[in-house]
């Protein structure tokens, strides 16, 4: 047994679907005759993204990243990818925004799964409270410095220094 013939048309009527072929066919009218103008850049359908902390005037100015976001961006510190030693594929690509790596670009390299970001991609996941890597969820804090990590952020969180970790501890 095949897919129906009409079926679509069950859902959807044919107006609608008329309506919308037509509105495709000018769209693509418009982008040729954008093209033979000379005007293509003016139709930037790519996606851009602003830096973190910049505000338009319809977005909500952004508000401070967590400690916890601060502390791991300290971990992991921003460097050029021109200045990265080798052991990087040709062509190596963001796989937040999958867009291609240039040699003046900021790059954050993560210390447990050595996989690398645009600088601005990675801060906007660090600043939703993530901490692990987008790609393979490997945790941002190396092994070797989580007890560094914890305590730092034990510090910062302003929490009074009367109750310590070992009185929640030894009660158990």
């Amino acid at each position: 047994m095949g897919f129906p013939v009409g079926y679509a048309e069950v859902f959807f009527p044919n107006l609608f679907l008329h309506t919308l072929t037509l509105l495709g066919l000018l769209r693509n009218l418009v982008f040729i005759l954008f093209h033979f103008l000379g005007l293509s850049d003016f139709l930037e359908t790519d996606t851009v993204w602003p830096h973190t902390g910049e505000t338009t005037q319809t977005q909500e100015p952004s508000k401070p990243p967590s400690v916890s976001a601060v502390l791991i961006r300290e971990l992991l510190p921003a460097t050029k990818y021109g200045d990265l030693a080798g052991g990087v594929e040709e062509g190596c690509c963001c796989a937040v925004c999958l867009f291609e790596f240039s040699e003046e670009e900021e790059i954050r390299c993560l210390r447990n799964c050595r996989h690398i970001f645009h600088r601005n991609c990675v801060d906007r996941w660090i600043d939703l409270d993530m901490k692990t890597c987008p790609l393979c969820r490997t945790s941002f804090v190396p092994d070797d410095m989580i007890d560094d990590y914890n305590q730092r952020l034990w510090v910062a969180s302003g929490v009074s220094e009367f109750y310590s970790y070992a009185d929640y501890t030894s009660s158990f």
